[in-house]
């Protein structure tokens, strides 16, 4: 029998009137039925619109780019980057949806070039006949140089919009011809909000609550780790295996057949453990500091937390003794917003060695504290006329400025004057920071010294 072309309501081209019953047919509701209950619980929930896909606005909100293509109906290629089960795939589809393109989705682990030429020379009569392609690759970094070339005659002259997903940075792995005809959009992992909106669908769904205490939901959400779809899978577990009564931490993990990690994000467990880390760090025991920071990621800590902390460790307690181990911690952090997790635990273990391996100091820290409260009780005393600037004519009869000594004139580049206010000068004059003896900070010990001794001998 001829096919007959597909109705303009189906924007997929999925469905074809002679092979089964009609959409409006009581058997095709039935079956519909049957088949819905079936289907894994991540598929019966994938939405139906892009207001309903979460966790993505920076994207697809009113002011997103996405969204912004999508109201004035004109898609660019573009590659979707982010981890898994953050709806790179359902963001494609209903793009082709939302814009009136047929939807057409290749595999990058399953195709060649051979059936990319099949796709493109089917898109090109769809082109001629007047209705655009969305093409979809997933996985698309895992094409070699040959296959990508091969994107982009197609995408070139508009025969497909090509939306590429990546769990790789696509610098690094994407021809940059390809990029530089794409734009790259980076997905978000599903923050806990996002993933709990999901586990309200599923209860919709399955029109029951999911059987877990509020200790063990969390620990679900904390468990997901951003990912979106292996939420909706352990929920189906729950669902299917867990019985009536609510379970706890213990019991879901039997049932989940993983053992939950003891971590609670919002109480007593996410301070606990940062705590340990923060002394780890500071003890310069670099294997308990990262098995800590270990037991964060696996029980679904934000990567950010771990950075903060490092970075505090780094001033507080590592401080003038190596500088560079808040550069080498901010730099770390740097390369894991551009990189995303999980090749971030690379920055984040070398972050975390550093600054556990530092020689320590909290002089600065502890100098700066006792600057802090000396101020409080002196902020009412007069700073040296001397280094005062004298702007106007008037301030420079009164004596503003008079005597100051450039110290780049003077010997050595230090002219020795003083700078504290008067009741706090010479004898009163307080040391806050003392360096001590270990790593850079015995060079600027000696810096010290040096300058009090040439001090001590102008005055004389």
């Amino acid at each position: 029998m001829a096919r007959r072309p597909a109705p303009p309501s189906d924007l997929f081209g999925d469905t074809d009137p002679d092979l089964g019953p009609g959409p409006g047919s009581d058997e095709a509701g039935a079956e519909a039925l049957v088949g819905d209950a079936r289907r894994p619980l991540a598929e019966r929930l994938r939405p139906k619109t892009l207001e309903e896909v979460v966790g993505q606005d920076h994207l697809l909100g009113p002011e997103g780019p996405i969204g912004r293509m999508v109201a004035a109906r004109s898609l660019t290629s573009m590659m979707l980057w982010g981890p898994p089960g953050t709806g790179k795939t359902t963001i494609a589809r209903l793009l082709a949806q939302a814009t009136d393109l047929h939807f057409e989705a290749i595999s990058a682990i399953r195709s060649g070039v051979a059936e990319l030429r099949k796709v493109f020379d089917v898109a090109q009569r769809r082109h001629k006949a007047g209705r655009g392609t969305l093409l979809f690759c997933d996985e698309i970094h895992r094409f070699n140089k040959a296959q990508q070339d091969a994107f982009l005659p197609v995408v070139e002259d508009g025969t497909v919009t090509l939306v590429g997903a990546t769990t790789e940075n696509p610098s690094f792995e994407l021809n940059g011809a390809l990029l530089s005809r794409s734009q790259v959009f980076v997905l978000r992992r599903l923050e806990e909000e996002a993933l709990e909106q999901l586990l309200e669908r599923a209860e919709a769904v399955m029109e029951r609550p999911l059987p877990l205490l509020p200790e063990a939901r969390a620990g679900l959400v904390g468990l997901a780790g951003g990912d979106g779809r292996y939420l909706l899978n352990m929920a189906e577990q729950v669902f299917t295996l867990g019985g009536d009564r609510p379970m706890g931490l213990a019991a879901m993990g039997k049932v989940l057949q993983r053992r939950m990690p003891t971590h609670d994000k919002a109480g007593d467990g996410h301070y606990d453990l940062l705590s340990c880390f923060h002394k780890s760090l500071r003890g310069s025991d670099v294997q308990a500091a990262l098995y800590y920071a270990a037991r964060m990621m696996v029980a679904g800590e934000a990567p950010e937390t771990v950075f903060r902390r490092l970075l505090c460790a780094a001033s507080e307690d590592v401080g003038m003794a190596d500088p560079q181990a808040m550069v080498q911690v901010i730099n770390a952090w740097d390369a894991y917003e551009r990189v995303g997790w999980p090749e971030a635990k690379l920055f984040m273990a070398q972050a975390i060695t550093y600054v556990a391996t530092a020689p320590k100091s909290n002089a600065a820290y502890m100098g700066f504290s006792a600057a802090l409260a000396l101020a409080e009780e002196t902020s009412h005393l007069r700073p040296p006329m001397h280094i005062l600037n004298a702007p106007t004519r008037l301030m420079k009869e009164l004596g503003y400025h008079k005597g100051y000594q450039y110290d780049h004139d003077s010997p050595d580049a230090y002219s020795g004057q003083e700078f504290f206010p008067e009741p706090l000068a010479g004898a009163n004059r307080p040391d806050f920071y003392v360096p001590n003896e270990r790593g850079f900070e015995r060079d600027v010990k000696k810096r010290l010294d040096y300058w009090a001794a040439l001090k001590a001998k102008r005055e004389s």
